[in-house]
């Protein structure tokens, strides 16, 4: 390939992943919006009961959940079909789906459509977490996939800084419909872009042995794909090399193990997510700081997970993941325990930006983490798994929360109680193994099959088998003695 061939094609390819995670990072921003908005006005609710009806802690706790509930279902729906119908589909709908059942919400008037409006959009968003990361970790250079994942995942918390923002702006949280109305937004705003830009994966119709579209594809978006050799067979279409697709590829002895750690630890950071940003801000006031006090918290906490979880993400590129987020969880353990001494304003603030990078920031990690670990026949469905099984605690979090107010537990045990769930969550991600018998890329994939790494520019899955020295996660493998 000629250098000038190699620059068009450079030029292609990163103005196609582009394009990729900013629609990525704005999707997600609004799925972050939609799932903090809630904890920006249910202070308001509980104490209001012409908006949509009484609600006590304990109903307002179960009502959080509700939207969590449906990203479990969404989640696991889209990593069902996801490495099947491809990730654009999938993404489109979600996109479509989340914006409609914002703005129902909004024009709900009691807590049964409340809540049931919030399962319904709760579908959408589970769709569209689960699969982002599968299709960034699809276009993005090895080693820059944990930054670009973490600059798309990061939209989740900048969701909630949007929506802290917001709710200052409307009444502090008081004047909630238009909250809910501006959560639909990327109906008119971000689908019709996504629409014309966001491309199918070259990789994924590879994999489903579709390669003339994936090299007319290819073409266009400036990804170089592993080249077919004509004496030998072509994988059979669903799987590159005669892997299982989907979640069937999970169940496999090669993944099995792996994949049920990477769940619990989603489970952990997703509990501490939603349990701080549902009731953050009443626990708060809790300690006498006013309403406006108590969404700056949140948006603090939010703000922080950015800026933290992005910096920590280039580490992670340059040294792997486990380590990383296994510090971040116990730094969260750390600060949660000092939200629960009386210091300073500006002291707290800190302490709330440091559990935030250690919740909401290690969230972040884990969808990069979960993202690269898989390959492209099973990509979907691992980070459908760790996004499904993690809601779980997403949905435990605001309802454990709300059970321990109602029932008269003080701000500081569930700051205490939070921070065992940390501690847990480290220990969980340093018992991560790595997947038996792995070559960690599809291109290794591809070689067993007849397939050979192009030269010139490398493809978003051209990675080297591991050598000695080396683990697939990108953990420093100690030499044998």
């Amino acid at each position: 390939m000629s250098s000038s061939a190699q620059a068009a094609l450079g030029q292609r390819q990163r103005s196609t992943l582009a394009w990729i995670v900013a629609l990525g990072a704005a999707a997600l921003t609004f799925d972050g919006y939609d799932l903090v908005v809630y904890g920006t006005v249910v202070s308001g609710l509980l104490r209001d009961p012409g908006q949509i009806g009484h609600l006590d802690p304990a109903s307002a706790g179960a009502l959080g959940s509700y939207a969590l509930i449906g990203v479990m279902v969404g989640a696991l729906a889209s990593g069902a079909i996801g490495d099947f119908v491809g990730r654009r589909k999938v993404m489109l709908a979600a996109l479509a789906w989340f914006s409609i059942g914002m703005a129902a919400t909004a024009l709900t008037t009691n807590v049964t459509m409340f809540g049931a409006f919030r399962f319904f959009t709760g579908i959408g968003v589970g769709s569209l977490v689960a699969t982002a990361g599968a299709i960034v970790a699809e276009f993005a250079p090895k080693n820059r996939r944990n930054f670009y994942n973490a600059i798309v995942y990061s939209g989740v918390p900048a969701g909630g800084v949007l929506a802290s923002v917001l709710a200052l702006a409307f009444d502090n949280g008081g004047n909630w419909r238009p909250l809910f109305l501006i959560g639909a937004a990327p109906l008119a705003v971000i689908l019709p872009l996504a629409v014309a830009k966001l491309p199918e994966s070259p990789l994924w119709l590879l994999a489903r042995g579709r390669r003339p579209e994936a090299e007319e594809l290819s073409r266009r978006a400036g990804v170089v794909l592993p080249e077919a050799a004509p004496d030998r067979a072509r994988p059979a279409a669903g799987a590159a090399g005669g892997e299982r697709a989907g979640f069937a590829g999970l169940a496999t002895r090669r993944f099995a193990l792996p994949t049920a750690f990477l769940g619990l630890m989603s489970f952990a950071g997703l509990l501490l997510t939603y349990g701080l940003n549902t009731w953050l801000p009443e626990i708060m006031g809790q300690y006498g700081f006013g309403k406006a006090y108590s969404l700056t918290f949140l948006l603090v906490l939010n703000a922080a997970a950015i800026v933290g979880g992005l910096a920590a993400a280039a580490t992670v590129d340059r040294t792997g993941p486990k380590r990383i987020i296994t510090g971040t969880f116990a730094l969260a353990a750390v600060a949660l325990v000092l939200l629960t001494f009386h210091m300073p304003f500006p002291v707290l603030l800190t302490a709330v930006g440091i559990a935030g990078i250690g919740t909401i920031g290690t969230q972040v990690l884990v969808y990069g983490f979960v993202s690269n670990f898989y390959t492209t026949q099973t990509r979907a469905a691992g980070v459908a798994w760790c996004a499904g099984f993690g809601r779980l605690g997403g949905i435990l979090g605001p309802l454990a929360g709300g059970l321990l107010l109602s029932a008269g537990v003080t701000g500081q045990t569930a700051f205490y109680l939070f921070a065992v769930v940390a501690l847990l969550g480290a220990v969980v991600t340093a018992l991560v193994p790595r997947p038996r018998g792995r070559a960690h890329d599809d291109v290794a994939a591809a070689s067993r099959s007849g397939a050979k790494a192009p030269t010139g520019l490398p493809s978003a899955e051209a990675e080297t088998v591991p050598v000695e020295g080396t683990v697939p996660d990108g953990e420093p493998e100690p030499a044998v003695r």
